[in-house]
């Protein structure tokens, strides 16, 4: 081996360590640029994170509920006490209506001759009572019962003239002014009638007094059957329970009629203002309080809010109707009818479903 042979082969040991040693520290290097890059990905990652729920938007409300929309004084069914067939439909769809207008009339041909047949023997009858000579102790409480009959006949004269006055105005025959009379003379007639009834009661209630003989008795009996008629003929007349607005009128002259809870004549409802009925759940009852602030959100109309305030709270809980899903389970929760006004003029119809968000 020549001295050049001996001389390069430690050099070249030695390139080679150094070699292996930059190698090693370039590696080194890199898993320690690795190990920094993903530490810096950790860190952004939970800055990603603080500032995702900063930025969380906050729940501004303290409980939801499911309800429906009504008008102000609910939606009124109107049927009939009578069975019978309709003669006349006075009102359309979507007209206004006072209470005590005649919506639908029946058949009354009947009973205006049954009325006219008992007041007739009413006066036969009492021509023949005032013919005879009567116990003086009673003057006093017959007087008392023909007063009592003379402001029932006011009273139903003076419904009569009422309906007569509503009917002629929306035909435009009529005016304001003689509905408004109309309407003073049926309260006076009503006050007349308490006070008469106030007077027989004082006259029936004297010591003493001998019972009726037999021509005040049949007079009674007449007097009565007067009553019955009346309150037949009445019965041929549906009139509004409220003023509002008709929202449905499924009846139809010359159907026939009969009094059932599934057989609707007509829907009312005071569209002055409109409200939703909400159902809350039991566990959020403590949240919801009277002239509370509330936001009301429909399907029909998405995107926009409406907003109302709590009018009223039930004074207990029930079975929900609004959510109900099938049969009810022990578990599930009652809730609390909550009946919200919504300002303004919402273009919200009765019977369409809203949700409440209580601020």
């Amino acid at each position: 081996m020549s001295a050049d042979e001996t001389y390069r082969r430690p050099k070249r040991r030695i390139f080679l360590k150094l070699s292996l040693f930059a190698l090693v520290a370039a590696g080194a290097g890199a898993f320690g640029a690795v190990n920094l890059t993903h530490s810096d990905l950790l860190a952004s990652k939970a800055d990603d994170t603080l500032k995702t729920e900063d930025v969380t938007p906050r729940v501004d409300w303290a409980a939801a509920a499911p309800g429906r929309i009504e008008p102000r004084s609910g939606t009124v069914r109107v049927g009939s006490a009578l069975l019978g067939r309709i003669a006349e439909v006075a009102v359309k769809q979507n007209d206004k209506v006072e209470e005590g207008e005649l919506l639908i009339r029946l058949d009354d041909d009947e009973a205006r001759a049954r009325l006219q047949a008992a007041e007739t023997e009413v006066a036969s009858r009492k021509r023949e009572r005032d013919a005879q000579p009567l116990d003086k102790t009673r003057d006093d409480l017959r007087a008392a019962e023909d007063n009592v009959f003379t402001a029932e006949r006011a009273l139903t004269n003076a419904h009569f003239e009422l309906e007569y006055e509503l009917q002629a105005r929306r035909a435009g025959n009529g005016s304001d002014a003689r509905v408004s009379r109309a309407r003073d003379d049926l309260a006076k007639a009503k006050d007349k009638l308490q006070d008469e009834r106030s007077a027989y009661a004082k006259a029936q209630s004297k010591p003493n007094i001998p019972a009726p003989n037999r021509l005040e008795s049949a007079l009674q009996a007449a007097r009565s059957d007067v009553a019955v008629a009346e309150a037949l003929l009445e019965k041929t007349r549906i009139l509004a329970p409220v003023s509002g607005t008709v929202l449905q009128l499924p009846a139809k002259a010359g159907e026939m009629v009969a009094p059932s809870p599934d057989q609707t004549l007509a829907v009312l409802g005071d569209m002055s203002v409109v409200r939703l009925k909400a159902e809350v759940d039991e566990i959020d009852v403590s949240k919801i309080k009277v002239g509370g602030k509330v936001v009301v959100k429909s399907n029909a109309y998405p995107g926009k809010e409406f907003e109302g305030t709590v009018a009223e709270l039930a004074p207990s809980l029930t079975s929900p109707q609004f959510a109900l899903r099938g049969a009810r389970r022990p578990v599930d929760v009652e809730v609390l009818p909550v009946t919200i006004d919504l300002e303004g003029n919402p273009p919200l119809l009765p019977g369409m479903r809203a949700d409440a968000f209580f601020k």
